[in-house]
């Protein structure tokens, strides 16, 4: 397996960041979008969520199409690409798109800036960038609004540890746990590993519809009232479902709907599902429950 070389950069690095505008990062690459991104490049595009989604979105309703026209380098566009005109959901596009060439990584609530190997990654594709002035990485991020958008992911995270708290819920406190259960963890782990279509296909498209494209009025250009907004739906519809189940059956089958919402979740922010559910995995374990 090839490890790949990560560099961290603090908010005072200086980069050839300036964009170019020519669309070397639009082929080629993975965009992933989680739910209020989802929303806001479906309002660029005047379309529903849905619609969007089910157009311009693969890998279970989480990543942006890349099937347009190849460039120089054989790369397919993302779908959302224009030739000679570039992005046509800019103002909307999600922070995958605001960051680049960079990553976002978080370790112990610090936030740091990453980019894949020793060298900048835009001087292989965009040569040019070398006669543009060099930014810092926090003039960078501020010149691409991604503010609200990294605020945005940080608030979905707490949404999918409270899904994952209740799909612990439906394991410890209903009594199946006791009951000798060893299903399901095995269906966590697997879940956490299978393709996100086969997930979807799993929990079920009322589900999925409920954690994509949550039917909110809220104003979207505010995103922690959309996300809080969408948690509160998620908790009712959880709620409205489970709270006359009785059963063993049926307390397995809850707690793998809402785990495999919370993995979903993770993977739309870039998340890796694997290494999260693993924790939890243990976690659960060390308060007895079987695998």
């Amino acid at each position: 397996m090839q490890i790949r070389k990560m560099t961290k950069l603090n908010l005072e690095s200086r980069l050839p960041l300036t964009c170019t505008r020519i669309g070397t990062c639009c082929h080629g690459n993975q965009v992933l979008v989680n739910p209020w991104e989802l929303y806001c490049v479906s309002k660029e595009k005047n379309i529903t969520p849905k619609q969007f989604r089910d157009l311009y979105c693969d890998l279970g309703g989480i990543r942006l199409k890349f099937n347009g026209e190849k460039d120089k380098r054989g790369k397919k566009a993302c779908g959302q690409y224009i030739d000679n005109f570039g992005c046509s959901v800019h103002l909307g596009r999600p922070l995958a798109c605001r960051l680049f060439p960079l990553g976002r990584q978080i370790q112990n609530d610090e936030v740091n800036y990453i980019h894949e190997g020793d060298s900048f990654p835009c001087l292989n594709g965009c040569s040019e960038v070398l006669s543009l002035p060099k930014l810092s990485v926090g003039e960078y991020l501020k010149g691409q609004l991604t503010k609200s958008h990294e605020s945005a992911q940080d608030v979905y995270l707490e949404v999918m540890q409270n899904l994952a708290d209740i799909g612990f819920e439906f394991l410890l406190d209903s009594g199946l746990a006791e009951s000798g259960d060893s299903k399901t963890l095995q269906i966590w782990r697997v879940m956490s590993t299978e393709e996100p279509e086969l997930l979807v296909k799993r929990i079920g498209a009322e589900w999925m519809d409920c954690l994509l494209i949550p039917s909110i009025t809220v104003n979207y250009n505010d995103p922690i009232a959309f996300i809080e907004k969408h948690n509160e739906l998620l908790q009712l519809k959880i709620q409205d479902r489970f709270s006359t189940i009785q059963t063993m059956q049926e307390f397995h089958e809850a707690s793998i709907i809402v785990m495999g919402l919370a993995i979903h979740l993770s993977r739309s922010m870039g998340a890796d599902p694997e290494s999260l559910t693993e924790h939890w995995i243990e976690t659960a374990k060390g308060f007895g429950v079987q695998e």
